[in-house]
């Protein structure tokens, strides 16, 4: 698997750059460049013991597709017949390794024996010396159960040997910046935030792992692990990776790559294959119990436990950590695939029933996700804004459903952004309009509730279609919105709480069940089909771009449409016979076109805009795409999957697009794209 793997080193100028390639939410499918090739993450490196090789590195590689490993650079450096062969042939020879070999330097000897020999610099320099491609400093551990000031001292005597470690990797050996802070979250944060500023003579650190959480995964304190997580996300630099040291159950990684880690390191394939133990997504399985495995496997396929039972124990241990490894790099293949279709929080809620311990942990993520929306709670926040709110498929519903981010991210975005459409479809204004709230009936809404909406509104038109789901209140103008359009309503609650209840429009409640039957012929009814084609696209210029949604109706006077041959709308025109709209059947999001975003732009409607600066303009009116690190700033809340324009510093559109990174990380990263550019504007005046 591992074979077409690309190990040519990096451009120099991208050494130690991270980029994110695909992601959900804060979760992220990114590439780490390095002197041996690009790292894909999220990826386990499988700690190897330079003694005791359980399964060969080259096996790793040619059959396991393992990229990277890890080992100790204070074992080979303590053992001559280790530290001589590396010297002069290099770390990879040492290991027959073609891939990323990444090193530890001695800190967790020191938790588990005490005291290690070697000093600060002498074990960079080692690790420079015998060519590692990412090597780490030697931190001090923080134990769970030390002091408020014993940890602090790990703290700062981390953070006081961090510019010193930078200083002697030189320009091509990549540093590890571990984070410590034991279980206090000021103390993570702090130490993420000091560890995160430090600069080298060439570059600060590549990667930050988090230390010191082995005792916990011991003892599983899962709970404690998601708190060092979430205080180590508030401070830690967006554009860098996260490593978990010593964490690589798979049970774990779903969690953990929702919180946004980015490595794991184990020697769990090894140890626990030892013990007659199997590693399973689900927790973990002794073979002493098995009469049939409770897993499918390639590596164990052709035996039965009681056969594996009866094989020595080096042959056992040897073919039980080979399934170990296996099962590891299949949850990771699947929580990487999870990320591409924008489901990894459904695989978090199913790996959470896994144990107690795990669930209580996945609780405590709800709660912080639900509570985003406060302006103290970063990380929520981040989670939230970081997830794309359109997306293609359906939701499967559980108790817990309500608080994944980007359900939480596109009801705000309607709680804050919808209003009702200024006129009736008889042209009044729409002064105290009244809530027709439909329950009981199934997506997809125009079929099922079109015919008693549109007689609804022949009865009164100052009534606002709403349907009442699990999700909360879905205005009939957004009734394609996926995935929201795709859970299954419920009756009405009185108790039922929604941002569109506020204010006036809370007044007048009509609740109107569902009806199959078709609407009567009537000459209004081509009045109200318009009048609802204009509320949609209004409604979705006013929460999907951020007009105002008065600006929106006035600037749609006069619009065509084009029909798909269900009778959805797939292009919308302007008056003058342009091109502007696309309203997406497949998610019912909207697509600008050229057309439409230099109208926006000229109108000023309050769009969300990047700046670009001015020496990639010409790349970008050409069509290509923008590139971070060529970014000089954003306006108006730009977010992943929502369309923006793309300006010069002067103001003038040289492009559109749709963004995949956040405001945030536009500030941040120096690599990868940061909007897909959809066309560019090669003079706007003249179009």
């Amino acid at each position: 698997m591992a074979k077409g793997f690309d190990t040519s080193p990096c451009r120099p100028q991208d050494l130690g750059r991270f980029e994110i390639h695909r992601r959900d939410g804060i979760s992220r499918i990114g590439r780490l460049h390095t002197r041996h090739g690009v790292l894909q993450t999220p990826m386990l490196l499988p700690v190897v013991n330079p003694n005791i090789r359980t399964i060969e590195p080259r096996e790793m590689w040619d059959d396991f597709g393992v990229q990277g490993l890890i080992t100790n650079s204070y074992v080979i450096w303590k053992h001559d017949k280790l530290r001589e062969p590396a010297l002069a042939s290099g770390v990879h020879d040492l290991l027959d390794f073609p891939g990323v070999i990444v090193t530890d330097s001695g800190t967790f000897q020191s938790y588990v024996y005490g005291d290690v020999e070697v000093g600060v610099e002498q074990i960079v320099d080692f690790q420079r010396d015998i060519g590692v491609d990412i090597g780490t400093m030697l931190d001090v551990f923080g134990r769970p159960d030390q002091t408020e000031e014993e940890l602090q001292h790990a703290v700062d005597e981390t953070v006081a040997r961090a510019f010193s470690s930078l200083e002697t990797a030189g320009e091509n050996l990549l540093l590890n910046g571990p984070i410590q802070g034991g279980l206090h979250s000021h103390l993570r944060a702090d130490s993420a935030s000091k560890m995160g500023a430090v600069e080298g003579p060439h570059r600060g650190f590549a990667v930050h792992p988090i230390g010191g959480i082995v005792p916990l995964m011991e003892r599983h304190r899962y709970l404690d692990l998601v708190k060092i997580i979430l205080a180590t996300r508030e401070t830690i630099p967006l554009e860098r990776p996260i490593h978990l040291f010593g964490c690589g159950h798979p049970m774990l990684f779903p969690m953990c790559i929702a919180l946004g880690a980015d490595l794991f390191d184990s020697a769990a394939y090894a140890l626990f294959a030892r013990d007659g133990r199997l590693l399973t997504p689900d927790g973990t399985v002794r073979i002493d119990e098995l009469v049939e495995w409770p897993i499918a496997s390639r590596t164990l396929h052709g035996h039965t436990p009681e056969e594996v039972r009866k094989m020595g124990k080096e042959e056992r241990t040897n073919l039980l950590a080979r399934f170990n490894l296996e099962i590891t790099q299949a949850e990771l293949a699947r929580c990487r695939q999870a990320i591409r279709t924008g489901t990894l929080w459904a695989l978090v809620e199913q790996r959470s029933h896994s144990s107690p311990e795990l669930r209580e942990a996945f609780l405590h993520i709800a709660e912080v996700i639900s509570k985003g929306s406060l302006s103290e709670n970063i990380v929520g926040q981040r989670m939230i804004e970081a997830s794309a709110p359109i997306r293609s498929g359906s939701v499967k519903w559980s108790e817990k459903a309500d608080h994944r981010p980007h359900l939480i991210h596109a009801r705000g975005l309607i709680d804050d952004r919808w209003r009702p459409p200024p006129f009736d479809w008889t042209g009044k204004p729409m002064n105290n309009p009244k809530m027709l709230l439909i329950s009981g009936s199934v997506p997809p809404w125009r079929d099922s509730v079109r015919g008693d909406v549109i007689r609804s509104l022949r009865r009164d038109p100052q009534c606002i279609p709403i349907i009442v789901m699990k999700a909360g209140h879905l205005p009939f103008d957004l009734e394609d919105w996926s995935p929201l359009c795709h859970i299954q309503a419920v009756s009405f609650e009185p108790g039922m709480s929604s941002g569109l209840m506020d204010g006036a429009l809370a007044e007048n409640l009509d609740v109107k069940g569902p009806s199959s039957e078709e609407p009567s012929s009537d000459k209004d009814d081509d009045a109200i089909r318009t009048w609802l084609e204009r509320s949609q696209i209004s409604a979705k210029c006013s929460v999907l771009l951020g007009m105002d949604r008065n600006m929106a109706w006035e600037w749609l006077e006069g619009m065509t449409v084009q029909r798909s041959s269900t009778g959805r709308i797939k292009n919308v025109f302007d008056a003058d016979g342009a091109h502007v709209l696309s309203p997406r059947l497949n998610d019912g999001g909207l697509s600008l076109t050229t057309s439409g975003a230099i109208a926006l732009h000229a109108l000023d409607a309050g769009l969300p805009e990047v700046v670009s600066i001015d020496d990639a303009v010409p790349f970008l009116r050409a069509g290509r795409n923008v590139i971070h690190g060529f970014i000089e700033g954003t306006r108006n809340a730009v977010r992943p999957g929502l369309p923006v324009l793309v300006v010069d510093r002067s103001g003038a559109l040289v492009a559109h697009g749709v963004p995949t990174s956040t405001a945030e990380e536009m500030k941040r990263f120096s690599k990868g794209i940061a909007v897909r550019v959809r066309g560019g504007v090669v003079n706007e005046d003249k179009l």
